[in-house]
């Protein structure tokens, strides 16, 4: 899909902001939404989505949205590193297919890194043990500030 496009209600993410699909969920407040990610690149790799948006990248969201979503990156990756003490974390965000952009609505990446463990592909790994990422949601939401 390109940079341009009509948002589409029925993405996953849309399905897990509406109760339609099941998520680990991390945090939750009346701007974003965070959860773990059921392909993981690392052990406690987070996403962070508008509640309240239909755009489809960062190109497209309104500009009044982004400080509450960024803050909400944040916020939940003072989490991860306070409940997993990663050496590392990298915060990335992809904006069309030829980015890596598979899900189209806007979200941020937050993936903890230990120098000495290899790091997973975007969206090509297998998918999570369920109960492992409950465990870990929880894990990291007690360390929500």
């Amino acid at each position: 899909m390109s940079l341009d496009g009509t948002y589409d209600g029925g993405n996953i993410f849309a399905k897990i902001l509406r109760g339609e699909m099941p998520a680990a969920r991390v945090f939750e407040d009346e701007h974003v939404f965070a959860f773990m990610d059921v392909f993981p690149q690392s052990k406690g790799h987070t996403l962070v989505i508008p509640k309240q948006s239909t755009a489809r990248n960062l190109l497209e969201e309104e500009p009044q949205n982004l400080e509450h979503l960024i803050l909400g990156v944040q916020r939940v990756a003072k989490a991860v590193r306070a409940a997993l003490n990663p050496d590392g974390i990298v915060v990335t965000q992809f904006n069309g297919a030829p980015a890596g952009q598979t899900i189209y609505h806007l979200h941020f990446h937050v993936i903890p890194r230990w120098e000495d463990a290899p790091i997973g592909r975007h969206a090509s790994g297998g998918m999570a043990d369920p109960e492992e990422l409950k465990a870990l949601a929880a894990q990291i939401a007690a360390k929500i500030a």
